[in-house]
């Protein structure tokens, strides 16, 4: 979301959080399909032209199903194991994301793509959606949770981490204190956010409305106390 702003500055958002349902991570993929729909039907009733899937999980589990029964664009998350293959010095990429993600065909296939180049390291982020969601993103015990994770990946040789969830980019912060600043961290969202723009230009949705202004409705299916303070962070 903040970094689609940074591009579409004057449209309108409607950001759902289903934070009663998540993490997604352990769900399956039928649960995680039917939810995606129910959130889409109430974003399209709210006048939604296109969606973004801002969950790596749901977008491997669920992103097909969504385009195939709906009639507008869907832009989804990739884990960007591309620009780190490409950048690694150590020949060693770490990837940190959910075990759905990571057992999800759209990222196996991309690293099937680069793994006979380098070599990718996996770990799921134990405990990193639910300190999100509880607004902990820093502290010693944040630190340790987040070490328990990364560590791993580290002690491999990994000069580059890809974060492979949209909740891991608020913990950056610690991420990137415990790698050190050897050790690149890549958020996948710029890129998104530049796809968002590419798709709506193609699909003639307006992109640049100098006479409306931004503005943003939040929703959650659970206590949206942490999603309003986590939309304050943009």
């Amino acid at each position: 979301m903040r970094e689609i702003r940074k591009v579409l500055p004057s449209a309108h958002y409607i950001y759902y959080s289903d934070n009663a349902h998540c993490p997604y991570g352990e769900k399956s993929a039928e649960y995680i399909q039917d939810r995606a729909r129910a959130i889409t039907r109430l974003l399209l009733d709210k006048g939604a032209q296109a969606v973004v899937v801002a969950c790596n999980t749901a977008t491997g589990a669920a992103i097909a199903t969504l385009r195939a029964e709906f009639d507008i664009p869907f832009i989804g998350m990739e884990p960007a194991v591309k620009p780190a293959a490409l950048g690694t010095k150590s020949g060693v990429i770490g990837v940190l994301a959910t075990a759905g993600t990571l057992k999800a065909s759209k990222y196996l296939n991309t690293k099937g793509l680069y793994q006979h180049d380098v070599r990718i390291e996996e770990h799921v982020g134990e405990g990193f959606v639910q300190l999100v969601e509880r607004l902990e993103l820093d502290g010693p015990e944040v630190e340790r949770v987040v070490r328990a994770s990364l560590q791993p990946l580290l002690d491999a040789g990994a000069d580059t981490i890809v974060l492979g969830c949209t909740h891991y980019p608020f913990l950056r912060p610690v991420i990137e204190r415990i790698a050190g600043p050897g050790v690149r961290v890549i958020d996948p969202a710029p890129a998104v956010a530049r796809q968002v723009l590419k798709i709506l230009r193609e699909r003639g949705i307006p992109t640049d409305d100098e006479a409306s202004d931004y503005s943003l409705q939040l929703l959650s299916s659970g206590d949206a106390t942490t999603l309003h303070a986590l939309a304050a962070c943009l």
